[in-house]
């Protein structure tokens, strides 16, 4: 910025604007505090919107639910015992993140403690608290709910003050809220509070390694499925997957299974059956080598056996074969490799890791992704109509006899789900709309209690 060139900003006005918070964690996420900064709106936005956007959502969203249980964080104790895996993962990652901050602001490694910061709650809000959204809406206060409110409880405790002195002003609300709203003798400022201590004894890197490696299958798989053009909500029979670290313990596989919508994920050693390869000859080492016989060496290529031919590749280093009589040795830099699905399989791969999916739908799958459809529908309407979280309904659906009739075989499924106390068909009434489910034409009325 330059007073004399006209680009200076105010920086009271960029405070008025943006907040205080928000131009501090632009300076600290961006580069060393000894590096120059071009400043610009859009930065400082994308900031907000990346971690204090994401960290207020993540705590308003426990709030919402806390206040509808009247839920005391002070009337229990975490047990970590009784914890789920995904419980223990959030707070071993929460542990190791007080732990990085601490180390990097110690060693003034600004950007560094900011970005881990970041990344812990981005993966607080869009993978612990979205797989965990149902057990907040469990009736009554069970076991497994408790531990659900005490983990992200002290998560966000943890964190407010782990990130005090970055964002001073979202921390003092999020801290006096939850803790001074209950405990009326703890310090009345998190500025007033001990930076947090690391708890060895919660920090499991394996349990972090390896739902590090589920995000990566997860990735992959719903790659896969935007490769197949299906969407989310159809389910899928089964997944298989090849990784060089070998299988995971089995509750991983459910957590992959249920975000990807499939019904079973199977590691395999080898996915041959389901993709092959395909060979071209690069041009740039093979065009001058084989000259008028380029064509020849075309034809033989893509008559090989895709999978025979990529292992010779890869156990002795080159490909061998036979262009018009005449021997010729092949290595992987002389070659265009392409990886070619199965009719009805599609994969993707990265990493070591290679996903393939079984996109061939029975009846039974369809039919379970028309009823998903109509789940989502029936959701986007209550929050259209304004009704609130715990509203009762009654749901309607209309103009189409073939939904009709596979909406009351899963009546007891939606109604659950969508908290509808009845469920009328050939009728409308209350806030209605006309949908278009995989292709069917229906009419959906919501009505509040």
């Amino acid at each position: 910025m330059s007073k004399s060139k006209g680009n200076a900003v105010d920086p009271f006005d960029a405070l008025e604007k943006f907040g205080a918070d928000a131009i501090r964690w632009y300076f600290y996420i961006n580069s060393a505090p000894w590096l120059p900064n071009r400043f610009h709106d859009k930065a400082v936005v994308e900031g907000q919107r990346k971690f204090m956007g994401t960290l207020w959502n993540t705590y308003a969203f426990f709030v919402l639910y806390a206040n509808i249980d009247e839920f005391d964080a002070t009337k229990y104790t975490l047990e970590y015992d009784k914890l789920s895996v995904m419980d223990k993962w959030l707070l071993s990652k929460l542990n190791s993140v007080v732990g990085a901050v601490d180390d990097n602001l110690d060693h003034y490694r600004i950007p560094e403690a900011a970005r881990a910061l970041q990344e812990f709650v981005d993966e607080m809000s869009n993978w612990y608290v979205r797989r965990g959204r149902e057990r907040f809406w469990a009736k009554g206060m069970e076991q497994d709910k408790i531990n659900a409110y005490m983990t992200l409880y002290t998560a966000l405790v943890t964190i407010a003050k782990t990130a005090a002195p970055m964002i001073p002003f979202m921390a003092e609300e999020i801290y006096r809220n939850l803790v001074c709203s209950l405990d009326k003798t703890a310090p009345e400022s998190v500025h007033l509070c001990d930076f947090p201590e690391v708890k060895l004894s919660w920090i499991d890197k394996n349990l972090e390694d390896n739902m590090e490696r589920v995000l990566g299958i997860v990735v992959l798989g719903r790659a896969a499925r935007n490769t197949a053009n299906i969407k989310q909500r159809q389910p899928i029979g089964t997944m298989y997957v090849k990784s060089e670290e070998g299988e995971l313990p089995a509750f991983f596989n459910e957590i992959i299974a249920d975000e990807l919508n499939v019904k079973n994920v199977a590691f395999t050693t080898d996915v041959r059956d389901f993709t092959s390869y395909t060979f071209k000859p690069q041009l740039k080492t093979l065009g001058k080598r084989f000259g008028s016989r380029l064509n020849a060496l075309r034809t033989v290529l893509t008559e090989l056996d895709g999978n025979a031919a990529m292992d010779e590749l890869n156990n002795t280093g080159k490909l061998t074969v036979t262009v018009e009589g005449v021997a010729e040795d092949l290595t992987a830099e002389d070659l265009l490799i392409e990886s070619a699905q199965k009719e009805g399989y599609v994969s993707e791969a990265d990493g070591g890791v290679t996903v393939v999916l079984d996109t061939n739908l029975t009846p039974e799958l369809i039919e379970e992704g028309y009823v998903r459809e109509l789940i989502s529908k029936v959701q986007t309407m209550r929050k259209e109509a304004g009704f609130e979280v715990m509203d009762h309904i009654t749901l309607y659906v209309t103009g189409n006899d073939k939904l009709a009739d596979l909406f009351a075989k899963n009546e007891a499924e939606v109604k659950s789900v969508v908290l509808a106390d009845s469920l009328v068909f050939g009728s409308t009434d209350g806030f209605v709309k006309e949908w278009d489910l995989n292709g069917e034409t229906v009419t959906i009325g919501v009505e509040k209690k």
